[in-house]
């Protein structure tokens, strides 16, 4: 078992590999479920913290903890953040056409002008969650009230 210093040391050096490098070494751990967004997130303190969570026992991930990390800009189309934990997360302008985000927690988040058109919402947590400019497909998983409060935040929600 890393040391946490080598723990971050290895997060540090998987951060600044190419994203192949990144997906070769996550099939090496079983992890390529999650390269999608992993081999994307570029070198931060917050996404350096978030690896390591990954990283410290690969046999144990069953859910993507990404609370506090920066994926803003990203092409997450089709990610699969179910049960995530992307609290605090930085998502301003990401695209996440057609995710899957059932009972993922985006309190806090900042999801300001961020694609969320044909994702799967069912149960997922929006307390707090900046979404000024977040476009949302209808009939996604959000339930009337959900609609309501984010549209009266900023969000837009389109029917087709």
């Amino acid at each position: 078992m890393d040391l946490p210093q080598d723990l971050k040391t290895r997060s540090q050096k998987f951060l600044q590999q190419s994203p192949h490098e990144r997906l070769t070494q996550l099939r090496l751990v079983g992890l390529a479920r999650y390269g999608d967004f992993l081999t994307q997130m570029p070198l931060t303190e917050a996404n350096v913290r978030c690896v390591m969570g990954f990283l410290a026992d690969p046999t144990r991930v069953k859910f993507p903890q990404l609370a506090g990390a920066t994926l803003a800009g990203l092409d997450l189309t089709g990610v699969n953040f179910i049960r995530g934990d992307l609290r605090g997360a930085d998502l301003r302008g990401s695209r996440l056409y057609r995710a899957d985000l059932i009972f993922a927690y985006f309190d806090g988040a900042d999801l300001t002008g961020a694609d969320l058109t044909g994702a799967t919402c069912h149960r997922t947590q929006w307390q707090g969650a900046q979404v000024v400019g977040c476009r949302f497909g209808a009939g996604v998983g959000l339930t009337p009230t959900q609609q309501a409060d984010l549209q009266a935040r900023g969000a837009v929600l389109t029917t087709a």
